[in-house]
């Protein structure tokens, strides 16, 4: 049985030779979790057309081909909440992706992304591509596109910050009445993000913000806010250490002009799924 994480990697000399046969022969595991690591992602063939997940079970494979089996128990074993359909606009469709779900997969697995729950959920069912990335413990709205034409328009909109994105926060302490730009570089590269104070709660020093952001550097609200003293509530990583708590940022409106349509688009997540103090 193999380890925790584990590797195989199996160069393929006989003609029609199968993925599961050879995968359950050289990592001891049965043929029936070999076929359900395979369906989570965790499975890669390289061919003349380069290295892509391999899913199809029946799949016979070829001499001079080669076959990569990427373990880990614990990323296969893990488990998300269901995302939710905010709009379906058939080229392109707007989710609310849930807190632990991931915006892009790994080499170990692709079970617990945005983009491979759309494709197994979506009816009619099409192919995903991820415009924009949600920081895995954030939930809020995520752009899914289901053709690659506009996949790319898509995402030349995100680059040339033509479509605005706004999240809200539960932050540790009394936030200014007035907005507040913060410029920290991250990574040595600008980041700028706008804070404005939407309420806030005595009883449990918390405040309630949204904010704006004119970059996207990874973990961009949550640097700003916790080095100016204001930590979002459920910051394991640069809060407190609160276990009972998730991560309290949300993303809850995009807004764009439709490269379908032409037409001004404004998404807004029901209240229910929005923050609250």
């Amino acid at each position: 049985m193999p380890e925790i994480r584990t590797e195989y990697h199996i160069e393929i000399t006989d003609d029609g030779a199968s993925p599961i046969d050879l995968l359950a022969s050289a990592s001891g595991l049965s043929k029936q979790k070999v076929k359900q690591a395979m369906q989570k992602g965790a499975v890669w063939l390289t061919d003349n057309k380069g290295t892509h997940r391999l899913r199809r079970q029946s799949k016979k494979l070829s001499p001079g081909t080669s076959l990569h089996f990427y373990y880990d128990l614990s990323v296969l074993e893990e488990v998300v909440d269901d995302a939710i359909l905010i709009a379906d606009e058939g080229d392109y469709s707007v989710w609310h992706k849930p807190r632990g779900m991931f915006s892009q997969g790994s080499k170990w697995s692709d079970h617990c992304t945005i983009n491979r729950w759309v494709e197994q959920h979506l009816i009619p069912q099409r192919q995903s591509f991820v415009i924009h990335r949600l920081d895995r413990f954030a939930s809020g709205l995520i752009l899914i596109a289901h053709k690659k034409k506009v996949a790319t328009t898509l995402a030349n909109l995100f680059r040339n910050k033509k479509i605005t994105k706004q999240y809200k926060a539960i932050i540790q302490g009394s936030f200014p009445g007035e907005t507040v730009t913060f410029t920290n570089e991250i990574d040595n590269k600008p980041a700028v993000s706008h804070v404005s104070l939407l309420g806030y709660d005595e009883a449990t020093n918390t405040s309630l913000v949204q904010v704006n952001i004119e970059t996207g550097r990874k973990h961009q609200i949550r640097l700003h806010l916790s080095g100016a003293g204001f930590p979002i509530v459920g910051d394991r990583q640069y809060g407190q250490h609160d276990d009972m708590q998730d991560l309290q940022l949300t993303a809850f409106k995009l807004e764009f002009i439709s490269p379908v349509d032409g037409k001004a688009k404004e998404y807004i997540l029901p209240d229910d799924l929005q923050l609250h103090i």
